[in-house]
């Protein structure tokens, strides 16, 4: 496969693997010898930066991506996150980023995804009562002793990148960014090319919305499927937002791609420190999602694109108030 680079000369391969919903977030978990299946056939076929995190789960999707991964470690990019406070019945009940939890998470981590070192760490997401000078020196105190390799931050705002990057080289931000959630353009996009940081793209498939693959009478009610909770998957905007996947058939069907080959390849049009990184709980998930790196969309494609995405009227909001009250702006 292609490869990239992010920030602090990170080279990865061009679309990563979201590990999330193999355990977690969308739905049932996947059968755990399938979900291997998955993370290994990944690797085989090229893509070298996996994306988890303690907070996934919490504890299981580490885990898996650990056992997963352990025959493939030197050939592969391991990319997780701290910054949730996790109580002892395993329920996320709030934010902690002190230098010293920070620590201790890593050393959890590692054990759990069983290896001696974090490729890239990132905080997951802000914590207003811990200065971000505090968190990336303590970022930066496990590189210097070899158990991070590079720093990353996870739906931060442009003051607080500023501030850590000062301190420790901020190799990627990670945001929410896709056709149809393009907030990252407008608030990160000068400031990655300013400071040279990569961009890894979360939901670079609308939770699954733009692949097609959701039909009108499609459900979320599974209490572990985060989309119940998304204005976005309501009955009512699925239906209003179908117009977006008709758009996406239809040009598909007149290049021979898909609608997922089109959102991802969108993506690594807009820069070239641009990496989607979706999830994928099949191979014929990755059969799909991986071509889209030797997909090339015309000038042509591109502008109808544009278009379309400026008179869609896209119904609802991307995400639960909850988790989008979380995101530093």
């Amino acid at each position: 496969m292609k490869t990239r680079t992010l920030g602090d000369g990170l080279e990865v391969s061009s679309i990563g693997l979201g590990c999330m919903g193999l355990s977690f977030g969308l739905g049932p978990a996947t059968d755990r010898n399938e979900a291997i299946r998955v993370i290994r056939t990944a690797a085989e076929r090229g893509v070298t930066l996996f994306d988890t995190a303690e907070g996934y789960g919490p504890y299981v999707n580490e885990e898996l991506v650990g056992e997963a991964l352990e025959p493939v470690r030197d050939q592969v990019l391991i990319g997780t996150k701290f910054g949730f406070k996790i109580d002892g019945n395993h329920q996320i009940v709030g934010l902690d980023s002190r230098p010293q939890h920070v620590r201790d998470v890593v050393e959890a981590s590692l054990k759990r995804l069983r290896t001696d070192r974090i490729d890239l760490l990132y905080q997951h997401r802000v914590d207003p009562t811990v200065p971000m000078e505090d968190v990336a020196g303590a970022v930066r105190d496990l590189i210097a002793e070899g158990k991070v390799k590079h720093f990353g931050l996870s739906e931060a705002g442009a003051a607080n990148i500023r501030k850590a990057h000062a301190i420790q080289p901020v190799a990627a931000i990670q945001d929410h960014y896709s056709l149809w959630m393009r907030e990252p353009e407008v608030a990160k996009f000068a400031l990655c090319q300013e400071l040279g940081i990569g961009l890894v793209a979360w939901g670079p498939l609308g939770q699954g919305f733009l692949t097609g693959k959701i039909t009108k009478d499609m459900t979320f009610d599974d209490p572990n499927d985060l989309r119940k909770d998304f204005p976005r998957f309501t009955p009512e905007a699925l239906e209003a937002n179908f117009k977006v996947v008709d758009f996406l058939k239809s040009l598909g069907a007149e290049k021979g791609i898909s609608p997922a080959q089109i959102a991802l390849s969108w993506l690594l049009s807009r820069k070239p420190w641009v990496v989607p990184i979706p999830g994928g709980t099949a191979v014929t998930h990755l059969n799909d999602n991986l071509h889209a790196a030797e997909v090339e969309l015309t000038t042509d494609d591109l502008e109808k694109i544009d278009v379309a995405f400026t008179t869609l009227d896209i119904k609802g909001a991307p995400l639960s108030e909850g988790l989008d009250a979380a995101i530093d702006r």
